[in-house]
This record gives structure tokens, sequence and C-alpha cells, in this order.
């Protein structure tokens, strides 16, 4: 049975810091491509950050220089360093797990973190 599970979200001021965490288990975590989604209130699901099991990593422009993401295989961990909020990063925050299999592709979610940023 696979699991993502999230931890690290909360209420932050603006300008602060918090780290989020994602725990996976059922998979061969270190060929996944892992990523970081957020979904604000009333808007749609957005790609935050993604790595690569090489490690190569992107980010959405609005987090670019003050977010970032790393993965440590050994604990089968990705985590999402995030600095400078702003009220807009508001959202519930996922992990999200993706491999390629020819035509089709597996992937997985975990349940969301609250992240909350006061102005």
């Amino acid at each position: 049975q696979v699991q993502l599970v999230e931890s690290g979200g909360g209420l932050v001021q603006s300008g602060g810091s918090l780290r989020l965490s994602c725990a996976a288990s059922g998979i061969i975590f270190r060929i996944y491509v892992m990523g970081w989604y957020r979904q604000a209130p009333g808007k749609q699901r957005e790609l935050v950050a993604r790595i690569t099991s090489g490690g190569s990593t992107n980010y959405v422009d609005s987090v670019e220089g003050r977010f970032t993401i790393s993965r440590d295989n050994a604990k089968n961990t990705v985590y999402l360093q995030m600095n400078s909020l702003k009220p807009e990063d508001t959202a519930v925050y996922y992990c999200n797990a993706a491999l390629g299999l020819g035509l089709k592709t597996a992937e997985y979610w975990g349940q969301g973190t609250q992240v909350t940023v006061s102005s």
C-alpha cells in the first residue's frame, strides 16, 4: 500500500519560513519524480516544485528563489523549504509521486497539509 504523509504545515507570519516534509512508503522512492502542489480556496491545484530521480528541480515562477525542494532517498522523504512566505502562499500543499510507465503514469498523492501565511 502506497502512502505519502505530509507534515510541517502551519500558521506563519508574512516573511517567515516553514519546511514541509513528505514521507513515502510502498514505492521505490528513488526512481519517482516527487513534487509539491498547492491548492488555494477557489483556485485550481498548481505545481509548486518538482524534483526528478536525478535531482533536477523546477519551480513555478512565483516561488523561484524563495522555495527549495530536496529529497533524501535514504529516508524516502522529500522536503520543501519555504522562505520569505507571502499571504498568497496560503494553500493546502500536497505531495505527489509520479513515475512514467510507457503510455501510463503511476501517480500518488498525499492527504495535504495546510499552510497559512498571515499578513
